[in-house]
């Protein structure tokens, strides 16, 4: 076709505009981050932080919310009620422009909101969009309305249904199997985003009850602590430096800022921030601010007590070691950055969080002198550890220079240069290493095998975890550094895949390296570069056909299909990855168009650092808790 029929083609009736809520319908990922599970609890999220607002606002202390037996959702509140006067524009109730109209809502000025968490006003709109039913009661002015709605469309008219002494608003939503690759809720995700929005709005009392069959449970959140409880629960399984936490809130006109820390004895610093109640996980100047009077404030005080000598000084990672804090600001116009705009940019925030953290810190390290020792202790071993690690960094440079060779020698490379189309696997164990580096592919997936286990990260410093040799090899083959010199540019494989025996001594391996990533590679997972292998635990062998199984249940359907077929049930049971040939190894686990990998995701920073707190510290106790609770998900050849 000649370019200029084409160019006559493109024309005003190939421009397609979607009316009302059909965009949402038609790209739901870019209103609620994806059609998986992560968007379908993201839409609860929505209709709470519509609650938690009035919360801010002074008027809700009560929001429930329910499972239902079918997975629809409930969420009510003792707030104003949503108003149900018609918009003066719209000529409709303003309930019906709340849960019909996109980017409506009491957060754009004329005062209906000062401190708002979702201010794209999408929130109720796009919950209606991707439900096959919602239906909104509204206590308010002593009467009870009601109104439903399908897919975005409004399919009742606002109805008086009742009478009431009380206000608040109550939502019932049905999410659309059509858009959702999943319609069924997980209590403990709900459950963990529900008590950090307890804690971060001190007082608030907020219930989670699941109705469902063989699952019903019912949970309260409540915490007149706020973020000091916070903290506590944070560091529940750790060793406390200091009993007291230090906490303070400064409010100034339309900002305010409250913060909760602890020092404990572990070498990771737990930093969390937020922003009118989100999650912002790629900081913002409120973070700047935070950590540059931390960083000002200790070295002065070091230095005025004789703990520093001379030119000597603590740098920031020495001072936030071992450190849990919450930081939580609160403004009216928050503008948000950043690749997932989870980054505070209001730079004005900087200069009042610096300034209230620099006076309230200084205050709590003189008033509480034997404290203030025991943390600055702390930090100067941190320092001295620091520069032990890099010295060892420096002397692995030289050598590599000297040398000549830049590659660990158990490295099996590949000659793919474009990161995006490589791989590497960690493989348990030479005898498993020897197989991978036969079957593998060798234009594009690199092997690096991993002699017994490594180091626990988690009970070891800098220093000590660099003169790990299995660190070492690992640090050099991905090339993107650790910690604070983290370069993910430099990153050498788009796909680190784990390959570990299905037994006990397999998921200690599989559970250390994820440590090892989590604590100074977090970029790796965050960015979804870290996957699991799946081996196969049985091959079975009936006439000329071989079947794999990746598990027990699995293979009891396979014993059933095959039960009528003739020929004799030839089963071997893999103890590990040592048992396959590499041409096994390639065609159940290696082979990109027959394996199956399980990506490392990481939704909830709070709760993997609970997870490794627990599995992988010096605690006893609730480890053997998490063990006998998750005892029957475990499916370990012992």
């Amino acid at each position: 076709m000649a370019k200029d029929e084409k160019l006559q083609q493109y024309g005003a009736e190939q421009i397609q505009v979607l009316e009302g809520l059909e965009a949402v319908r038609k790209r739901p990922g870019m209103y609620i981050g994806s059609t998986g599970s992560r968007g379908l609890h993201h839409l609860v999220y929505e209709v709470v932080d519509n609650s938690i607002d009035e919360a801010l606002a002074g008027f809700c202390s009560t929001i429930h919310v329910t499972i239902h037996k079918d997975n629809s959702i409930t969420v009510e509140d003792d707030g104003r009620g949503m108003p149900v006067d018609k918009h003066p524009k719209l000529g409709i109730p303003a309930v019906e422009v709340i849960h019909t109209v996109l980017h409506a809502g009491g957060k754009f000025g004329g005062g209906g909101y000062k401190v708002s968490g979702g201010l794209h006003g999408v929130g109720a709109s796009v919950v209606n969009a991707l439900s096959t039913h919602m239906e909104v009661e509204v206590k308010r002015n002593g009467k009870i309305y009601k109104q439903e709605y399908e897919k975005g469309k409004t399919v009742t008219p606002l109805t008086e249904i009742g009478t009431s002494k009380h206000t608040g608003s109550k939502s019932t939503f049905w999410p659309d199997p059509e858009i959702f690759d999943e319609t069924e809720y997980d209590f403990e995700t709900l459950e963990r985003r529900l008590r950090e929005m307890a804690f971060l709005n001190k007082g608030i009392r907020i219930t989670l009850t699941d109705e469902r069959e063989g699952k019903e449970k019912n949970e309260e959140f409540h915490y007149e602590g706020g973020l000091r409880e916070f903290v506590l629960h944070l560091n529940k399984n750790k060793e406390a430096l200091h009993d007291n936490v230090i906490y303070f809130e400064v409010m100034d006109k339309d900002k305010e800022v409250e913060v909760a820390m602890q020092y404990t004895d572990r070498y990771n610093e737990m930093l969390l921030s937020y922003a009118n109640n989100i999650n912002t996980t790629e900081g913002g100047f409120h973070m700047v601010g935070f950590k540059t009077a931390l960083t000002r404030v200790f070295n002065d005080y070091a230095k005025r007590n004789k703990f520093l000598k001379g030119d000597d000084s603590l740098s920031g990672e020495d001072i936030r070691e071992g450190l849990t804090a919450i930081v939580s600001v609160k403004l009216t116009e928050p503008q948000f950055e950043g690749q997932t705009k989870t980054k505070l940019g209001n730079s004005e925030m900087r200069g009042f969080v610096e300034s209230a953290t620099s006076e309230n810190v200084l205050a709590f390290l003189e008033e509480n002198p034997t404290q203030a020792k025991i943390i600055l202790d702390k930090c100067m071993r941190a320092a001295r550890a620091r520069e032990a690690a890099r010295k060892a960094r420096e002397l692995t440079r030289r050598k590599s220079v000297l040398d000549g060779v830049s590659m660990p020698g158990k490295l099996a490379d590949c000659s793919e240069k474009d990161p995006s189309l490589s791989e590497i696997f960690l493989v348990e164990g030479d005898s498993a290493g020897g197989s991978a580096k036969q079957g593998r592919d060798r234009l594009r997936q690199a092997v690096l095998p991993l002699r017994g286990k490594i180091l626990n990260v988690e009970k070891a410093r800098l220093d000590r975890i660099l003169n790990s040799d299995e660190i070492k090899n690992m640090i050099t083959a991905f090339g993107c550094n650790i910690g604070a010199d983290f370069d993910e540019s430099k990153l050498r494989y788009h796909k680190i895949i784990i390959m570990t025996d299905a037994d006990v001594d397999g998921a200690h391996i599989r559970t250390l390296l994820l440590t090892f990533f989590y604590r100074y590679m977090t970029p790796l997972i965050e960015k979804g570069y870290v996957y699991a292998a799946q081996p196969p635990l049985f091959q079975v062998k009936k006439g000329k056909e071989v079947y794999y199984t990746y598990s027990d249940k699995e293979q009891e359907k396979l014993m059933k299909e095959l039960a009528d077929k003739p020929g004799k049930a030839d089963i071997q049971r893999y103890k590990g990855l040592g048992e396959m040939d590499f041409h096994q190894l390639w065609e159940t686990t290696m082979d990109y168009n027959s394996r199956t990998l399980v990506q490392i995701t990481l939704d909830d920073a709070t709760a993997a650092d609970e997870i490794f707190t627990t599995l992988m510290g010096d605690k006893v106790q609730p480890r053997r808790k998490f063990i006998e609770e998750n005892a029957a998900l475990a499916t370990l050849d012992v």
